[in-house]
């Protein structure tokens, strides 16, 4: 095959795909339906066969998939700057020659190599970009266009909930995290330690496999989230994810959950299920932490249980704290009916995202100032969920709270799919 042939058949078939990412978007964006039959039939094969390959790595393949993408991006950058740079350099010398001289003649030619490699990078960069968006679309984009956990498993939500509901359930998780607060295991410095998780044949197992367990064990009331799961991997760039507040990150790229093994050990376990939660097609943040919450609290491992508690309990204590500052009449009588659990000043100590002496060490040996990473994550965060079609954007994580009000009203345990 001659190049010329082949450089026409590259470009059909650049062409192709760019038109096959087109129109997956364009059917995802308009039909649920669509979006839905993908995620039962088509998504599962990605997990089983690509997850199953990446999983055979002890470390997050999709961390160094992102580390060589800000290394292609930054080439791509400096060999446009180079160009730009020629291109200055050939119209100065063109101005001078006929200034001067009075011609038009050029002595300023781009190295021949350069020009070959340059040439040669960009079609290879823009083979790189296309694929990434095909990968994006068909491990990410589409999940956010089908039907969310709550309508496929308790029906349409269009009831109102009192407030009295959400000070019921915020006393259920208040009362558990008081419970479990006092009987876990710590060590001299008040840590609670992790002993590990006896397993299905009295084996026992690591936290990742535990949370491996309890969403397999999940998915026998929800079916969609029945299925492999690949192991949980602890990121390399933990402080850096510290930094941006992240707890962990699903890698459509490498079909892998990562979490941050830097944060408080109290936050592993609902983080792990969090992102498993993504590998099941549940994209939507808020119906991750609510299946990590259910995952966690269905567990008969103690620790898991305080985890999952652990991980709502700042969402409730919001959403009261919203409504006791926006309507303090209504709060005042929804009071008067039921009065707040006071929570433990111990639980409050176990519910943080990273402790202290940690903080003090990542902001020391930190590149970027903590606060700047934080913002600009929190941009990039919520900039990706409007574009995938979530008006609320951050704010959607805190959902949550929604969902328990109507997992607890339609009560517990009922995994049938809506009608």
């Amino acid at each position: 095959m001659d190049k010329r042939n082949f450089f026409r058949k590259s470009r059909i078939l650049y062409f192709c795909i760019a038109v096959l990412v087109i129109l997956l978007n364009a059917a995802a964006w308009n039909s649920t339906v669509f979006a839905d039959w993908y995620i039962a039939y088509i998504f599962p094969v990605w997990v089983n066969l690509y997850g199953r390959v990446t999983g055979l790595f002890a470390f997050s393949v999709g961390e160094w998939m992102l580390v060589a993408g800000v290394v292609l991006a930054a080439m791509a950058i400096a060999i446009g700057v180079i160009w730009a740079g020629i291109g200055v350099t050939m119209a100065l010398r063109f101005c001078l020659y006929r200034t001067v001289y009075g011609t038009k003649r050029m002595t300023v030619k781009a190295d021949s190599v350069f020009r070959r490699f340059s040439r040669k990078f960009y079609s290879f960069f823009w083979w790189v970009l296309l694929i990434v968006s095909l990968v994006m679309t068909l491990n990410c984009f589409i999940l956010y266009h089908a039907s969310t956990f709550s309508e496929h498993y308790f029906g349409e939500d269009t009831e109102a909930y009192t407030l009295v509901e959400l000070i019921e359930i915020y006393n259920m998780v208040a009362e558990q995290c008081n419970h479990f607060a006092r009987v876990m295991e710590r060590d001299e410095s008040g840590m609670v330690l992790y002993r590990g998780s006896a397993g299905a044949d009295g084996e026992t197992l690591d936290m990742e496999d535990t949370a491996r367990m309890l969403m397999r064990q999940l998915g026998e009331t929800y079916p969609q989230l029945d299925g492999f799961y690949p192991r949980p991997k602890a990121l390399l760039s933990s402080d850096f994810m510290c930094q941006q507040h992240m707890q962990g990150y699903y890698f459509p790229f490498s079909m892998e959950a990562n979490y941050n093994d830097v944060m408080h050990i109290l936050n592993f376990p609902s983080t792990m299920c969090h992102e498993l939660a993504h590998l099941r097609g549940y994209i939507y943040e808020d119906e991750a932490n609510f299946i990590g919450y259910l995952a966690c609290v269905q567990s008969e491992d103690a620790f898991f249980q305080y985890a999952g508690y652990l991980s709502v309990l700042t969402y409730l204590n919001n959403d009261l704290y919203k409504v006791w500052e926006n309507n303090r009449i209504a709060y005042e009588e929804a009071v008067e009916i039921l009065r707040p659990v006071t929570v433990d000043r111990q639980v409050w100590e176990d519910n943080v995202f990273v402790v202290q002496e940690e903080w003090d060490r990542i902001n020391r040996k930190a590149w970027i100032d903590t606060e700047v990473v934080d913002k600009a994550a929190d941009v990039f965060i919520d900039t990706n969920l409007k574009v995938n079609g979530v008006s609320d954007g951050a704010a959607s994580y805190s959902r949550v709270v929604r969902l328990l009000l109507q997992y607890y009203r339609s009560g517990p345990g009922s995994g049938k799919a809506a009608e």
